[in-house]
C-alpha cells in the first residue's frame, strides 16, 4: 500500500531568497548566541524531540522516496540521529573544554592549551539515499561544536525533503538555521558564497564541483563520496552469519548505502557455497519474491533504475534480475564474474546488484583491491588472524569492518569518512565535534621570569647554550 503524498504547505524559495538567509545565519553567529553550552544542548535537545515527535511523518516521506519499511527507516536513520545526540549531550561539556598540553623548557615559566571554537557557519549538502541521517548527523556535529548552519537536502527524495524544511524552522533557531530546497541551480547559487565549511555527501563528480567551489574562498571541506567497497570471504568464515550479514548490508535501502559491499572476493573452490549461502539468506530475508516484501526497498528514481539494469547487459546473472520501472523495484541480484573492465566493476553500483568475483588464492584479494581506488569500506569476513592482519596492514579504506557489513557506523566513537577517491575528512562523536571546529592553540606566559637568552646582541655562548635548550 502507497503512502499518501505531504502536503506542499510551502513554495521553494527563489534564487534571490538565499543570499539573505546565509546572512542572518552569518548575523547570528557573529552576535556570540551559538558559543554557549545552554544555547547547544537546547538545540541538540530539540533535533531529539523533533526525530521522536515527527517519526510518523517521516516514516510516511521515506516511504514516499525509496519504499522503505518503518523499521528500516528506523535502524537505518532515526535510532542513529538519536543516538548521535545522546553521545553529544553525554560529553559535550567535556569536548568544549580547554585541552592542557606540556610546553617545552624553552618557553617556560608558561601553561599551553587548545581551546576548541567554532568556525562559524556550515553548509550542510545532504544525500538522498539517507536523506534525514546525512543533513542530521552533521548537523548535530555542527552544533554541538557551536556553528550556524544552512541545510540543502536532496531534491531526489522530494517527499524528506519537503520535510526537512518544513520541520527545521518548527523545532530549531531560527536565526541560526535554514533550509534551501531546490536541485542544480539553488546548489550552485549557495556554492557562489563563503561558508567556514561545507560537507557535501554524494558522488565523486558533484564532490570534485564542491571542491572547486570551496577553494575560491579557502574553504575547508568534507566530503563523503562512497566508491567500491569491496567484500573479502575467507573460506574460515562462518558461512551462515557471513551470509546473513552480506545479505542485511548489501540490500538494505535496496543497495543504495555508500558503505553497502560493491563486489564480493571469494576463492573460486568456495564460491558455490557462498553463492548458495547468499541466495538462501535473500529468500528468507525478502521472501521468494521480493517484490511482495513489504521490508525491501525501491529504487529512488526510474533513472537511477535505467542506470542500474544496465549493469546487467551481457552479464552472468546467478541469481534475480528481475525489474519493474513502473514501480522501480529490482530484485536482489547476484552477478558472477564479470568482465574486470565491465561498467558494473568499474562504476559504483549503488544499487541492488552484488558481483562476486572468484580468485584463485585469497591472498590474491590483496593486490586486487589496491589496482583499484581507495575505497570508503573494506569487509573481511575470516578466522584467521594472520590473513586478517595482513588486510589491514597492506590495504587503504576509509572504514573496515571485519566480519560484519557497516557496523562501525554504529558508534560515534570511530570516524566515519573516507581516503582518496572516497572521500577527505570525517565526522560523528568527538571527531565530528572537532571537524567542526577550529582548534586554537594557546600559550600564557608569565612575566616574572625573562630570560635574555633570546634578545640581541647574539654572542657565541647564547647560541650554544640556545642549541641545547632547543
Amino acid at each position: 500500500m502507497q503512502a499518501a503524498p505531504l502536503s506542499n504547505d510551502s513554495q521553494l524559495p527563489s534564487i534571490s531568497d538565499i543570499a539573505p538567509k546565509i546572512q542572518l545565519v552569518k548575523n547570528t553567529f557573529a552576535s556570540g548566541k551559538t558559543k554557549t553550552i545552554d544555547w547547544r544542548i537546547e538545540q541538540l535537545k530539540q533535533i531529539r524531540k523533533m526525530v521522536v515527535e515527527q517519526q510518523d511523518k517521516i516514516f510516511v516521506a521515506m516511504q514516499q522516496d525509496l519504499g522503505r519499511c518503518d523499521m528500516e527507516s528506523w535502524t537505518a536513520e532515526l535510532g542513529g540521529v538519536i543516538s548521535e545526540v545522546d553521545h553529544s549531550l553525554k560529553h559535550l561539556k567535556k569536548w568544549m573544554k580547554p585541552r592542557k598540553v606540556s610546553t617545552p623548557i624553552v618557553a617556560q615559566p608558561a601553561k599551553s592549551y587548545i581551546l576548541p571554537e567554532p568556525l562559524g557557519s556550515i553548509l550542510i549538502i545532504g544525500a538522498w539515499n539517507y536523506p534525514l541521517l546525512l543533513v542530521l548527523s552533521p548537523l548535530v556535529a555542527a552544533i554541538s561544536a557551536g556553528n550556524c548552519a544552512v541545510i540543502k537536502p536532496s531534491e531526489l527524495s522530494a517527499n524528506m525533503s519537503k520535510l526537512v524544511a518544513q520541520l527545521i524552522p518548527q523545532y530549531l533557531d531560527n536565526e541560526t538555521f535554514a533550509v534551501v530546497e531546490g536541485a542544480v541551480a539553488e546548489t550552485t547559487e549557495l556554492l557562489k558564497h563563503q561558508f567556514d565549511h561545507i560537507i557535501y555527501t554524494g558522488g565523486e563528480v558533484v564532490g570534485k564541483i564542491v571542491m572547486r567551489a570551496a577553494a575560491e574562498f579557502l574553504t575547508p571541506v568534507t566530503l563523503e563520496l562512497g566508491g567500491k567497497s569491496p567484500c573479502i570471504v575467507d573460506s574460515s568464515t562462518d558461512l551462515d552469519v557471513t551470509a546473513a550479514r552480506i545479505v542485511w548490508s548489501k540490500w538494505m535501502n535496496a543497495g543504495q548505502t555508500c558503505v553497502a559491499p560493491d563486489y564480493v572476493l571469494v576463492e573460486e573452490a568456495f564460491s558455490a557455497k557462498l553463492i548458495e549461502a547468499i541466495k538462501n539468506k535473500i529468500t528468507e530475508f525478502y521472501s521468494a519474491d521480493a517484490a511482495t516484501s513489504q521490508d525491501y526497498g525501491r529504487i529512488v528514481s526510474e533513472r537511477h533504475l535505467a542506470r542500474i539494469v544496465s549493469y546487467l547487459d551481457s552479464q552472468d546473472v546467478v541469481h534475480g534480475g528481475k525489474h519493474d520501472v513502473a514501480n522501480k523495484y529490482i530484485e536482489p541480484t547476484i552477478v558472477l564474474n564479470p568482465a574486470h573492465d565491465s561498467r558494473i566493476m568499474q562504476e559504483e553500483i549503488f544499487g541492488p546488484v552484488l558481483p562476486i568475483v572468484t580468485i584463485k588464492n585469497i591472498e590474491a584479494a590483496i593486490p586486487f583491491i589496491n589496482e583499484r581506488a581507495k575505497p570508503l569500506a573494506l569487509y573481511l569476513f575470516s578466522k584467521n588472524s594472520d590473513f586478517e592482519q595482513q588486510v589491514l596492514d597492506s590495504t587503504s579504506a576509509g572504514m573496515v569492518c571485519i566480519n560484519d557489513g557497516f557496523m562501525f557506523a554504529a558508534n560515534p566513537n570511530l570516524p566515519f569518512g573516507g581516503v582518496g577517491n572516497s572521500g577527505t575528512g570525517a565526522y560523528h562523536g568527538k571527531i565530528g565535534f572537532d571537524n567542526f571546529s577550529h582548534l586554537k592553540a594557546v600559550m600564557k606566559r608569565s612575566f616574572w621570569f625573562d630570560v635574555p637568552l633570546r634578545y640581541p646582541p647574539f654572542t657565541d655562548k647564547k647560541f650554544k647554550l640556545l642549541k641545547k635548550l632547543i
